[in-house]
Formats: C-alpha cells, structure tokens, sequence
C-alpha cells in the first residue's frame, strides 16, 4: 500500500508539472506509466499557439516528439534551428535547453521518459 502512495504522489507531481502551462502553450498528457525502472513515461498532445515559444528549459530525460500539424522550430543549444512541419519527428537528450516556437501554430503528440520524482521540465539559463 505504501508503494502505491509513493506511485501516487510521483505520477501527480509529474502530471502537475506537465500542467504548469507557459502562456500560448497548453499540455494534456493523455498517458502516465512507470516504465522502465526508474522513469516515467509521459505522452502529451502540445498545442502551441501561433507566435508562442515554450521558452528554454531542460528535461531530466529524453523528450521525442512529432509535428501532427501546424509548424514548430526546434531551437536545441549547440545545434542548428531545426525547421519541423506535420510528419515530422524530433528528439532532446536529457538536460539539454532547449526552446521551441511556432509562427502559425502547431500540435506536437510529446513522449517523455524523466528520471522519476523529478519535475517533467525545468527552466534553463
């Protein structure tokens, strides 16, 4: 019982970061699981409006996701600005900053796999 409360308490503290929205950006995570050991996975559906930014911030996982409409450019530090449009797929490594903007505004579906107990995205320099 006292290992699901713990299940409990991480799954909520992941899902209320996911929830914790930038302006112009709105995250509904459509699955939660603990998989593999040590991690949890978390699938979003991202909508970004047109001219919004998620602004930078680093995941404590991997992050991999793909454009099912709209624009998004994917700005990872030490890479080239990556131009995405519906169709395409991307990825971060974990504690990578990065930012990710939208001039006429996209939806993502968003997989992360994050260290358990840590926040889904943290803020970066």
């Amino acid at each position: 019982m006292k290992i699901l409360a713990i299940a409990c308490v991480t799954v909520s503290a992941i899902v209320a970061s996911a929830a914790a929205q930038q302006a112009g950006i709105k995250r509904t995570v459509l699955r939660t699981f603990a998989f593999p050991a040590g991690y949890t996975t978390v699938t979003a559906l991202v909508e970004v409006a047109p001219g919004a930014c998620s602004g930078r911030h680093t995941h404590p996982g991997i992050d991999t996701g793909f454009v099912v409409q709209g624009d998004f450019v994917l700005k990872l530090d030490g890479k080239p600005e990556q131009t995405l449009k519906a169709g395409d797929s991307f990825a971060t490594s974990p504690s990578t900053p990065h930012d990710g903007c939208s001039a006429s505004g996209a939806k993502l579906v968003d997989t992360f796999v994050v260290e358990k107990g840590k926040p889904l995205a943290s803020p970066a320099p």
